[in-house]
């Protein structure tokens, strides 16, 4: 058997510095970044990112790191780095889309400009062009160069666009970003300790059924794949046991992830029986992709409730970085991230943890 040198785990998809990029080439630098910040302006509901070279001669080497924060929330660093895609990836987690200056560096997706006066700088980045996804001509008139056909023989029949047809691009760009939001997967968060409760709370009854069921069957009423979140493997294929022990709801929502980075998980407690289809689907439609997760939140409350949410697979990566700084819990990872907030009335999310909370959800229940 060949020496396997890396743990056989689920990577997150990544291109080469984003998770989802295109690299712009063909023209000058100036006219890339005009059309980017055009773009970018008629995409402002994504967060977008732009990656590209400096074109300083010399630069002094930097003693120290410095950070520049406005009180409006505006960040300038100036640090010394090299580019490494890893360190790249983990830069750009928030994005949503990362334009690359393609003129520099290589991105996984390509939109190429016609320039005639560029042609020479094409056939040297040939091998650098390797899925066109539209092209932008100067003007109208502008030929495709011999280079181009010759390797892309079907290169005509790529959409095109003039560079004034900003709308046009920017659509494009928009179907780009959307296909690449990922689907929404279940997950009920079982074998807590239930120390208060004096039994396992995934297990009370109130509709009939043990809860984890009723939850189970409430999120794949909405057309989700749903698992369970379990402390032991018991080789079920709808069960995620933890690969992060002793950790609980935390340790359960970073299994999920580590089973499927690529997936979005709305995640949901077994402790909130008021939780129904209208709140699920008021989740869903309110979500907002753009942002680390979705979390609903008591009218009345000061926080949110971190486990009926749904974390966006950019969630795994902060946290990681929490749990790296010796927090585990999720609420304080949400409460300090940008995440979007759905205020709901106290009473649909509430706990239940004793016995006597039991009695009185179940006698209202049943009313």
């Amino acid at each position: 058997m060949a020496h396997q040198k890396h743990a056989n785990i689920t990577r997150k998809h990544n291109d080469n510095y984003a998770a989802n990029e295109v690299a712009i080439l063909g023209t000058k630098c100036g006219v890339i970044e005009d059309l980017i910040q055009k773009v970018s302006s008629k995409l402002s509901n994504y967060n977008l990112g732009y990656f590209d070279a400096s074109h300083a001669k010399d630069v002094d080497q930097n003693n120290v790191t410095k950070y520049t924060f406005h009180h409006e929330g505006n960040l300038q660093i100036d640090t010394t780095s090299v580019i490494n895609k890893f360190e790249q990836r983990l830069q750009f987690i928030n994005h949503d889309f990362v334009f690359v200056n393609g003129n520099h560096y290589q991105g996984a997706k390509q939109i190429l400009i016609l320039d005639p006066e560029k042609e020479a700088s094409i056939k040297k980045r040939l091998n650098q062009i390797t899925n066109i996804q539209f092209v932008i001509k100067l003007n109208s008139d502008v030929a495709y160069f011999d280079c181009l056909i010759d390797k892309f023989p079907q290169i005509k029949n790529i959409t095109s666009y003039t560079i004034d047809q900003v709308d046009k691009i920017s659509s494009h760009i928009n179907l780009l970003i959307q296909e690449h939001i990922p689907s929404v997967k279940g997950l009920i968060l079982v074998g807590g300790k239930s120390t208060r409760m004096g039994t396992d709370k995934s297990e009370l009854n109130y509709y009939g059924k043990p809860q984890k069921e009723h939850a189970k069957k409430l999120l794949e009423s909405n057309n989700l794949e749903t698992f369970y979140s379990v402390q032991s493997d018991s080789n079920k294929e709808y069960e995620i046991h933890d690969t992060f022990l002793n950790l609980g709801p935390f340790g359960g929502i970073c299994s999920a992830f580590q089973k499927d980075p690529n997936a979005t998980w709305l995640v949901l407690a077994t402790d909130v029986p008021f939780v129904n289809s209208e709140l699920i689907q008021l989740l869903l439609q309110k979500r907002n992709p753009s942002k680390l997760a979705t979390a609903l939140k008591g009218k009345n409350k000061e926080f949110p409730e971190p486990l009926i949410t749904i974390y966006e697979p950019k969630a795994y990566t902060k946290l990681l970085q929490y749990l790296a700084q010796g927090y585990s819990c999720p609420r304080k990872m949400l409460i300090n991230s940008d995440i979007e907030i759905i205020e709901v009335d106290d009473a649909l999310i509430r706990n239940i943890n004793t016995p006597d909370e039991f009695k009185i959800a179940k006698k209202e229940i049943n009313e």
